[in-house]
C-alpha cells in the first residue's frame, strides 16, 4: 500500500511539472503599451513555479514615469498572474532591473538597482546603485540594502553610476560570490560574505548581464545595442565572443525596435531545456524614450544555447 501511494505521488509530480512546449502559442507573456512597459526580466524556477521578476514602467497622465520591481508567476509558461509590485513609487529611487535570485544561508536574495529620475529624466542619473532584497518565502521582501561592490573603503557617493547587478557563486570555490554590474562595460567584484567586496576588473560588454556555468566555463549573456550577446570565460579574465542572438525579431513588430535583456535559466534537469526570458520594444517605444513604453516580456528555449526555439 505504501509503495502504491509513493508511486501515485511520483506520477503526480511528474505530470504537474511537465511543460508542453507546443502548447505555448506566443512568445509574449506580458504585453506592454504606452502606459505600462515591461522590461528587464529575471527568471526563477522553484518547486513547480516560474517567477519572472521584472521592471515595470508606469507613465502618468502628466508624462512622469515611475519604475517598479514587480513579479509575475506561472506553472506552465502559458498562464501568468497579474504582476505584483514589490517596490514603492518614488522617482528618487525607481527600484528596477532585477538581476537574479540566489539562495544564501536561510534566505533568498534578489539583486536589483535604483534608477533615479527625480526630474523625470529619460535615463537614471549618476546616483544609480545596486542593491539586494531578502526573503524567507519568495513572497515577502525586505527593504533594499546597498551593495558596496567597489570595496568598504569607497564611499557610496564615490562609487559611480552602476546598474544591472547579477550574483553568481564561483564554479570552483564554494562560498566565493561574484557580482557583475554595468559600469565601464561589465564590472566585476567578489565577496565571501556578500557584505565586504573586492573590485576585480571589467569586461567589454553591454547591460543586463546574466551568467551560467556550462561545463568548465562561465557563459555570459549581455545586451549590446541590439540582441543578446554571448561571451565565455573560465576565470573572468580571458574572454571569447560567442555570437549574437536575435531570435525571431525580424518577424516581431513588438520587438522590431530593440530586442534585449536576455536572462537564461538552465532548466535541463527539470525540463531538458534552457529558457530565455527577454524584452522587446516596438519602433514607437524606442523612438520616444529609450527606457520607457511599448516594451513586452517574452520567452524562448534551447537544448544547447545555440539553436533557439519559440512559438512560430
Amino acid at each position: 500500500m505504501a509503495s502504491h501511494v509513493l508511486l501515485l505521488i511520483e506520477l503526480y509530480f511528474e505530470e504537474a511539472f511537465v511543460i508542453s512546449w507546443t502548447d505555448i502559442q506566443t512568445p509574449v507573456f506580458l504585453q506592454g503599451d504606452r502606459q505600462i512597459a515591461y522590461r528587464d526580466p529575471a527568471g526563477f524556477y522553484q518547486d513547480g513555479l516560474f517567477r519572472v521578476f521584472h521592471t515595470q514602467v508606469h507613465r502618468e497622465e502628466d508624462g512622469r514615469c515611475f519604475l517598479f520591481t514587480a513579479v509575475t508567476q506561472s506553472e506552465d509558461l502559458i498562464n501568468w498572474t497579474e504582476p505584483n509590485l514589490l517596490t514603492p513609487k518614488d522617482q528618487v529611487l525607481n527600484y528596477s532591473s532585477p538581476g537574479n535570485v540566489i539562495r544564501y544561508g536561510e534566505e533568498w536574495l534578489l539583486c536589483l538597482q535604483t534608477y533615479p529620475t527625480p526630474n523625470n529624466e529619460p535615463t537614471g542619473d549618476k546616483t544609480a546603485r545596486v542593491f539586494v532584497m531578502r526573503s524567507s518565502d519568495l513572497e515577502n521582501w525586505s527593504e533594499p540594502e546597498v551593495l558596496l561592490v567597489k570595496g568598504d573603503d569607497v564611499l557610496r557617493e564615490e562609487m559611480g553610476r552602476m546598474i544591472d547587478p547579477y550574483l553568481i557563486e564561483d564554479k570552483d570555490e564554494p562560498g566565493k560570490w561574484w557580482c557583475l554590474y554595468k559600469q565601464n562595460g561589465a564590472s566585476i567584484s567578489f565577496s565571501y560574505d556578500l557584505k565586504s567586496w573586492t573590485y576585480y576588473g571589467r569586461v567589454e560588454a553591454g547591460e543586463n548581464v546574466c551568467v551560467l556555468v556550462e561545463r568548465d566555463e562561465y557563459v555570459l549573456f549581455h545586451s549590446p545595442k541590439n540582441g543578446v550577446g554571448v561571451k565565455r570565460t573560465k576565470d573572468f579574465q580571458t574572454w571569447t565572443d560567442d555570437g549574437l542572438v536575435t531570435l525571431g525579431q525580424k518577424g516581431w513588430p513588438w520587438a522590431v525596435g530593440r530586442l534585449t535583456a536576455g536572462h537564461v535559466l538552465d532548466l535541463r534537469d527539470e525540463f531538458g531545456k534552457y529558457v530565455m526570458f527577454f524584452h522587446g520594444s516596438n519602433a514607437e517605444g524606442t523612438q520616444e524614450r529609450e527606457t520607457h513604453g511599448h516594451a513586452s516580456l517574452a520567452l524562448a528555449w534551447s537544448d544547447d544555447l545555440v539553436v533557439w526555439n519559440w512559438p512560430k
